[in-house]
């Protein structure tokens, strides 16, 4: 396993929508408030009321955004409803610079954009797991936005990620942390992130 004590390294969270990765960074974030950073995305939709350019986003023009992905300079980046939003290489090292260790929240593609085309990053690899696909579909099912269509396309893009996280072994991921009760996944997701813990292996995933 690798030391996840640096603060240059920046911190990778995925896992498949619904395990509740916003609810554990969320309260990481608040319970250690100069401790780390999220990178600021650019994206090419218009500010909404009380954003400020630089802050939530970099907001920019398409043709802007689009002469950055020839550039290279995206980790990743995607198109939602007509915009497109993605997170630079500078936007992380700008976190690492205030002395705060970067985190970054992305999706399985993400993952593997930074091992082909950004492994200078050296980032930490964290793959946040349901405890079973039964569990994820009910908290799927409990949001209340989700139509059977989109249900069943979560689902299939959640295994799609189990199974990349879990054949990947330490290749592609560095810990794991099961969230099956929040108060042990954080504990857990917590001490990882000061580098003082470790996750399990990926060959330890719940079986789906």
């Amino acid at each position: 396993m690798p030391s996840t004590g640096s603060f240059s390294r920046p911190l990778v969270v995925f896992g498949p929508s619904g395990t509740g990765k916003s609810t554990l960074l969320k309260k990481l974030f608040a319970d250690h408030p100069d401790k780390f950073g999220f990178s600021v995305s650019h994206t090419t939709r218009s500010p909404r009321a009380g954003e400020t350019n630089g802050k939530e986003y970099h907001f920019t023009t398409r043709e802007q955004f689009l002469s950055l992905v020839d550039q290279g300079a995206f980790i990743e980046h995607a198109q939602f409803s007509g915009n497109l939003y993605g997170t630079t290489v500078k936007a992380v090292q700008d976190v690492a610079e205030r002395g705060r260790r970067c985190i970054l929240d992305i999706d399985a593609q993400g993952v593997r954009t930074i091992k082909e085309k950004h492994p200078n990053l050296n980032p930490v690899f964290v793959f946040i797991s349901p405890p079973s696909l039964d569990a994820l579909r009910s908290r799927l099912v409990g949001r209340g936005t989700e139509t059977n269509e989109a249900l069943n396309a979560r689902l299939s893009a959640a295994l799609d990620e189990i199974f990349y996280a879990r054949t990947g072994r330490v290749q592609v991921v560095d810990h794991v942390v099961v969230n099956d009760v929040v108060e042990r996944a954080y504990s857990l997701l917590e001490k990882l992130a000061l580098g003082v813990g470790e996750g399990v292996k990926s060959d330890e995933l719940p079986p789906f």
